[in-house]
C-alpha cells in the first residue's frame, strides 16, 4: 500500500490535518487506538478570544477565530452535522475589584468585552453580588461529534487503522516512510502527549499538564452561555455541562482526584441555586508547552517526518488554522507562521537525532 501521508493520531489535530489533506487530493492513512480519555476527547471545546485574569486577547485571536469558525461550518456542510454555535462567556464578578477591572479593560477590548443589558435575570439560577461582564464572540464546538464523524468517514473510505502506532514497525529515510507494508512520502505526527517520547521531537519544550473536569447534570440551566466563576459551566453533549477545569503542572498520576470533585461541588452547591447531580469526573493530560505556540513543520534534519501538536487549551482554535497553513505548505511551499513553525527548534531537534 503507498500513501503520501500517513499521520498518527486522530484528536483535534490530526482530524482537521487528515481533512485537509484529503481535500487538497493527497492520499493518506490515519493511525489511531482511539483511546478514550485523550486530550481532545475530554476537552470542553471552548474558543474563547480573552484569556487570563488580565483579560488579554488570546495570541492572533483576530486571525485564528473567524478561520476556526469557517472551517467548523465547511466541516458541518461536508459531515451534515451541527459543530459550532456561538455562546458567550458570562463572567461573573467575585469581587469588587473584579468589577472594576473588567470595566477598565472595555474600552481597550470593546470588540470583545461589554456589560450585560440585563444581569439580574441570572438571579433565577445563581447566587451572586455583584454584576457580570461578558466576553463576545465565544464558540462553542462539539468536539465528540466532530470527531466520531471524521473517524467514521476514515472508516469508510478505509483510510483508518485502528491500533497503537509501534516504533519498532516503522523505518524512516531522508525521502520516505515504511510502516509495516505502507509505504509513504511522509508521517506526520499529531499524537497529543505521545509526542513526549517521540525520537524526533522528544526535545521540544513540551510542560506535561493535567485537566480535570467534572460532568453534571444541571436540570433547567439555560445552554446559551457558559457561565464563569473560578470554575466554567459549559453546554457539553447529551444535555450535560462540563465543568472545570484544572491546569496542573505538579501532579504524581493522572486519575481523577477526590479533593478536586470537593472543590467543584461545594462551589456549585454555593454559586448555583438549582439542583445538580454529577454523573461523571475525567482526567486527561495536555499536550501543552512552554511557548504556548503550537508546533507544525517537518523536522529540520529529517524531512521525511512532520508534526502537528502542542495546542494545549486552545487546539479548537489552534488548530484549524495551523492544519491549513501546513497543508500548503506541504502542497505549494508556502511558509508557516515563523512562531509556529518547528523550525524555530531547528538547533535542538538537529542534536536529538
Amino acid at each position: 500500500m503507498d500513501v503520501d501521508y500517513i499521520i498518527v493520531g486522530q484528536g483535534i489535530s490530526g482530524t482537521l490535518l487528515s481533512h485537509d489533506l484529503v481535500n487538497a487530493g493527497k492520499t493518506i492513512l490515519v493511525i489511531d487506538n482511539n483511546h478514550p480519555f485523550t486530550a481532545s476527547k475530554v476537552a470542553s471545546g471552548v474558543i474563547n478570544p480573552i484569556t487570563g485574569r488580565r483579560m488579554v486577547r488570546t495570541w492572533e485571536i483576530e486571525k485564528l477565530m473567524p478561520f476556526a469558525v469557517e472551517a467548523y461550518r465547511q466541516l458541518e456542510k461536508e459531515l451534515q452535522v451541527s459543530l459550532i454555535t456561538q455562546c458567550n462567556i458570562l463572567d461573573f464578578h467575585p469581587t469588587p475589584q473584579m468589577v472594576i477591572a473588567f470595566a477598565e479593560r472595555i474600552p481597550e477590548e470593546k470588540e470583545y468585552l461589554r456589560i450585560p443589558v440585563d444581569s439580574d435575570q441570572w438571579k433565577t439560577y445563581f447566587n451572586y453580588d455583584f454584576s457580570l461582564g461578558e466576553i463576545h464572540p465565544c464558540w462553542l464546538v462539539d468536539l465528540h461529534t466532530l470527531l466520531s464523524e471524521w473517524r467514521a468517514r476514515l472508516r469508510q473510505k478505509e483510510i483508518l487503522l485502528e491500533e497503537t502506532f509501534r516504533w519498532e514497525d516503522c523505518k524512516i529515510s531522508q525521502d520516505h516512510v515504511v510502516y509495516k507494508n505502507i509505504h509513504a512520502e511522509k508521517i506526520i505526527f499529531c499524537e497529543g502527549v505521545a509526542g513526549f517520547d517521540n525520537p524526533y521531537f522528544y526535545l521540544l519544550p513540551y510542560a506535561r499538564n493535567k485537566g480535570q473536569a467534572i460532568i453534571v447534570k444541571i436540570p433547567g440551566l439555560p445552554r446559551t452561555h457558559i457561565f464563569k466563576q473560578g470554575i466554567n459551566i459549559v453546554p457539553w453533549r447529551d444535555d450535560l455541562f462540563w465543568i472545570g477545569s484544572t491546569y496542573e503542572w505538579d501532579f504524581t498520576d493522572l486519575s481523577p482526584s477526590p479533593a478536586f470533585r470537593k472543590k467543584v461541588e461545594d462551589q456549585l452547591s454555593y454559586w448555583l441555586k438549582l439542583p445538580f447531580e454529577v454523573v461523571d469526573h475525567i482526567a486527561s493530560e495536555r499536550p501543552a508547552n512552554m511557548e504556548r505556540r503550537p508546533f507544525a513543520g517537518l523536522h529540520p534534519a529529517t524531512p521525511s517526518v512532520g508534526i502537528l501538536n502542542g495546542m494545549g487549551t486552545k487546539g479548537c482554535s489552534l488548530a484549524p488554522y495551523f492544519a491549513s497553513e501546513f497543508v500548503n505548505h506541504l502542497v505549494h511551499n508556502t511558509p508557516i507562521t515563523p512562531q509556529a513553525d518547528v523550525k524555530r527548534f531547528s538547533r535542538i531537534l538537529s542534536n536529538g537525532i
